[in-house]
């Protein structure tokens, strides 16, 4: 690949580029998985796999070497405070739903933005697993295997097609009590705002701070497909900031996003250290 200054780059082709890095990379993660996974406990006691580190030190000589400009922030590689002063920062989860991925299920993912000024203008999520790939650019809408998506035209939280943790709805917090809903789960959280994208769900919900690199890609995903894409309390998702982290999530379709901010604005979030 040959490397080029960012100033010289437009999004559409950032997209080409982390478009074809990222379908390598999640073959990878496929052919480690087959090969038989090595893992390990991060300090936080998650799991981590030869396979993560393995499609980051691809995705990262890549894409580097093609945008030796851009900055870099992964979950799997150490923060250098110098991605402040970028351009354009690459924000990478190498494997999102490490999980999922370890038990040998599908539903984890590749996800890759391209952030400048603060906010997504390209972004990659993949299911290799599931050969389906979202896309999207600022401006020039997103897609699921080369075809538009569209965010769902539900407009009701009674028996919506919601994504997310196990008895996130239950417990006291809450100010208002939740309606009966379609609840399912997805360990990558770029996978499940994809899916919203896609209208095959109408909102993910994810409360406490979501790192960057679990939602930069998906938020440009769902916010190009029409829905809405932010945190707990209505604000947009920025992204490349020091603390490289978000207060909450709300991913939804346009009819149900001010039901469910109604519920989790009202929710105090802890301090995001």
């Amino acid at each position: 690949m040959t490397a080029t200054a960012d100033g010289d780059v437009s999004a559409h082709e950032d997209l080409a580029l982390i478009g074809e890095v990222v379908r390598v990379a999640g073959r990878l993660a496929l052919d480690r998985r087959a090969f038989g996974l090595k893992i390990e406990r991060k300090a936080d006691g998650s799991p981590v796999t030869d396979g993560d580190l393995a499609v980051d030190a691809l995705l990262q000589r890549e894409l580097l070497q093609a945008r030796p400009h851009y900055a870099w922030l992964s979950e799997e590689t150490p923060d250098d405070l110098c991605r402040l002063g970028a351009g354009r920062v690459f924000i990478v989860d190498p494997i999102d739903g490490t999980t999922a991925y370890v038990r040998g299920k599908p539903w984890f993912a590749v996800s890759v933005a391209v952030v400048q000024a603060g906010r997504p203008v390209a972004g990659v999520v993949f299911a290799p697993a599931l050969d389906e790939f979202y896309a999207a650019v600022e401006g020039g809408g997103a897609s699921c295997n080369g075809d538009p998506i569209r965010a769902s035209e539900a407009c009701r939280l009674e028996d919506c097609a919601m994504l997310a943790p196990a008895h996130t709805f239950d417990g006291r917090r809450w100010t208002r009590a939740w309606p009966a809903m379609r609840v399912g789960q997805r360990s990558a959280l770029a996978y499940r705002m994809a899916l919203v994208a896609a209208g095959r769900f109408d909102a993910a919900v994810s409360m406490g701070w979501k790192n960057d690199w679990d939602i930069a890609a998906g938020d440009l995903i769902a916010r190009e497909a029409g829905a809405v894409s932010c945190d707990q309390n209505g604000r947009p998702l920025m992204f490349n900031t020091q603390l490289a982290r978000n207060p909450g999530l709300v991913c939804a379709a346009p009819g149900v996003a001010p039901l469910i901010l109604d519920r989790t604005a009202p929710i105090e979030q802890p301090a995001g250290v």
